[in-house]
């Protein structure tokens, strides 16, 4: 069974519960009947919007949809008075999601909302949902949300290089040192994928780790461990871990926690490369860091993609932002390319020789065969 280390399927049914018989707290009772309808439908892969995959959504799927759009329902209650989320013109829709992205309306505690563009994808997706089970009654609504800004700013993270992941390894407790050299190594999804790893998707020479088909977000892949490969055999050995035992049976907030510390010890609060403060690493940034060590690597983008399980080569650049690369072009790629043709012609010209030696030989052998049979014709019997 597929391990879920954030719980999702377990909040959301204890949310549907909650809100079974007196329906979502704190917003009118319009938002919460169209809201709740909504996610029923979601949860079941109904009227989902053409320009979507068909089907029922992931439990984690469905935890962003009920907290942002009763988020966004609250937060219209709020700033505009707007009471039913379905009212909505088109200049109302941009403006509350331009207030949001200029950071007019902010949190609770006076932060900014980090990713608006969320607030917009979970509106257009309801509003599309909104749209089609209308159109089923003859209603046509207009699609206001065509023309919101979708733009995605890309978050900052905490890039460290080869040498940084040594030192907070040798800075660490053993099972850190393990688990950071791991990450660093596989590029593994964390924690979802990792946290599903057992004994037994590992070879028995520590040389390679199967990630199964049904614990990955994209497809099942196996890699070889290349830089953790000693030090996982030892980890194994000391926890004394058998075949069906996780690999890594950890709390992700937890690990998070003693990573940002470590990493304020031994780095200091400084900024990394990504833009994000030491002290804020957490378990995911190694997939970052594993695909900037990688990336120079690999002679083929695709066996790169294979390994981090990505079936857009967007991705590559998206972890990586070509971090820690160098220009690795030599005098001997130069010599291939501008002295191409005179290495050909030099080639053509060898060839064109040794035909004329072949040639030659063939010619000689050919004499000789005749001057001996002459001499046995001479010879007395």
């Amino acid at each position: 069974m597929k391990i879920d280390p954030y719980k999702h399927k377990e909040k959301f049914q204890a949310w549907k519960e909650k809100v079974a018989e007196k329906g979502i707290s704190d917003i009118s009772k319009a938002n919460s009947d169209i809201i709740l309808k909504y996610i029923s439908d979601m949860e079941l892969g109904l009227n989902v919007s053409v320009r979507n995959v068909k089907g029922s959504r992931s439990y984690t799927r469905l935890n962003t949809l009920r907290q942002t759009i009763i988020l966004i329902s609250k937060l219209l209650a709020e700033k505009y008075s707007i009471q039913d989320i379905t009212k909505l013109d088109e200049e109302q829709t941009f403006k509350f999601f331009n207030d949001i992205r200029t950071g007019i309306i902010r949190k609770q505690d006076g932060g900014i909302y980090k990713s608006p563009v969320e607030f917009v994808k979970t509106f257009k997706a309801f509003w599309h949902w909104w749209q089609k089970i209308n159109r089923k009654k003859k209603i046509e609504i207009p699609d206001i949300t065509v023309d919101l800004d979708t733009r995605k700013e890309k978050p900052s993270w905490v890039y460290l290089d080869y040498s940084q992941i040594k030192k907070l390894c040798n800075n660490a407790k053993f099972e850190y040192s393990v688990l950071m050299t791991f990450l660093y190594d596989t590029g593994i999804r964390s924690p979802t994928e990792l946290v599903n790893i057992r004994i037994s998707d590992i070879s028995l020479d520590f040389k390679e780790l199967n990630i199964r088909e049904e614990i990955s977000k994209t497809f099942g892949r196996r890699i070889k461990l290349m830089v953790c490969s000693d030090l996982l055999k030892e980890y194994v050995s000391q926890k004394g871990l058998s075949s069906n035992d996780q690999l890594f049976a950890i709390c992700p907030p937890v690990v998070n926690r003693y990573l940002q510390r470590l990493a304020k010890r031994v780095l200091g609060e400084g900024q990394s490369l990504a833009g994000q403060k030491y002290s804020q690493l957490t378990m995911y940034d190694f997939r970052h860091c594993s695909c900037c060590y990688w990336l120079p690597r690999y002679k083929s983008e695709s066996a790169l993609k294979y390994r981090f399980g990505w079936k857009k080569s967007d991705k590559i650049h998206y972890y990586s932002e070509l971090l820690g690369m160098k220009d690795t072009i030599s005098e001997e790629d130069l010599l291939v390319d501008v002295t191409k043709t005179e290495i050909e012609k030099r080639l053509q010209k060898s060839e064109n020789e040794n035909e004329m030696l072949k040639e030659k030989i063939f010619g000689m052998e050919d004499m000789m065969k005749k001057i001996l049979e002459k001499q046995m014709q001479v010879i007395p019997s």
